[in-house]
């Protein structure tokens, strides 16, 4: 799924079009955010795919949701 992934005064927020949903990351398996989770508000846990460390922000990803997220 496409996943928008952007900087907040709050931290960084995912929006997924498709669900009309936005939401703050909570939890991320790396420190660099890419090639790894990262686990919303709502329970869902996205993998992110490999990118470069420095890789600007906003940018829309294609990520996976894990089957044991939280519907």
């Amino acid at each position: 799924m496409k996943v928008m992934i952007r900087s907040t005064p709050k931290g960084l927020s995912a929006y997924v079009a498709k669900k009309d949903l936005e939401e703050p990351i909570v939890e991320c398996e790396h420190e660099a955010l890419w090639g790894g989770w990262v686990k919303l508000k709502n329970g869902w846990i996205l993998e992110l795919p490999e990118m470069d460390v420095d890789t600007k922000l906003p940018i829309t990803v294609e990520a996976r949701r894990r089957p044991e997220s939280v519907s």
